[in-house]
């Protein structure tokens, strides 16, 4: 498969790009900034359709599989969550029809977003203002999670969910993250190689081309860019330890 943006048609952003996510399983995506991982994921939702090759789905090309239909199998979580004007239900509940109460507070459940959302003022009929402003990071990222569990999604796509987070909310979002990912398909971007150690499969891009997949373990032995990675950031977070 390959990749052109109309704005550089002369540099390919993904070329000879070829892998398989496994069904039911969790799928890292690892590389320099630049590789190509965000481009997958615009790919992924269909915001763009390949230059050449196809993205396929159970034997058929995403571009055979009506739009609508498509984005109904797939759930996004990025990085800096989108939380709307309106209460805490209607942020839940957004993108799925007929999301009922019981519903909504399930998904907070298994968000870990329960506890603090019957702390706020109103409950599930808080206000948030724009952007959740009035929330915490963490505490964003748990409705988030909680509008993908709703969405019971076949394919969720994590942009590195825990990044920006402290390690309180980081500790709560993995939590919801090893209930919301068991057995389904998941595609992470991560920047943090700690939070992906246990990924099913791990595929190291560079240039816009995988050029390894395999285990931690496996990568740690035979692919040099993903040592180098992972040397440079345990030693970084031992420093701040």
């Amino acid at each position: 498969m390959e990749f052109f943006y109309p704005s550089r048609p002369a540099n390919p952003a993904l070329s000879q790009f070829s892998l398989v996510i496994p069904p039911g399983k969790t799928l890292a995506l690892v590389g320099p900034s630049g590789a190509g991982k965000s481009t997958l994921f615009e790919l992924l939702q269909r915001f763009h359709d390949p230059s050449a090759g196809s993205l396929r789905y159970g034997g058929v090309a995403l571009t055979d599989i009506p739009l609508d239909e498509w984005r109904a199998k797939t759930a996004l979580v990025p990085q800096s969550p989108i939380l709307f004007t309106g209460d805490v239900a209607y942020n839940i509940g957004y993108g799925t029809e007929n999301a009922s109460q019981t519903d909504i507070e399930a998904a907070a459940k298994a968000a870990y977003a329960d506890e603090f959302i019957q702390q706020l003022p109103d409950g599930y009929q808080s206000e948030l203002g724009a952007q959740g402003v009035q929330l915490s990071g963490g505490q964003r990222q748990r409705i988030a999670l909680a509008r993908a569990i709703i969405h019971n999604p076949e394919i969720l796509l994590l942009d590195e969910a825990t990044s920006a987070l402290d390690t309180e909310s980081e500790h709560y979002v993995q939590l919801a993250l090893q209930d919301i990912t068991r057995d389904r398909t998941t595609v992470v971007i991560a920047h943090r190689l700690s939070t992906i150690i246990n990924a099913d499969a791990i595929a190291v891009i560079d240039g816009g081309r995988v050029i390894d997949v395999g285990t931690h373990a496996e990568l740690i032995d035979r692919c040099e860019l993903y040592a180098r990675l992972a040397s440079m950031q345990f030693k970084n977070e031992e420093k701040v330890a």
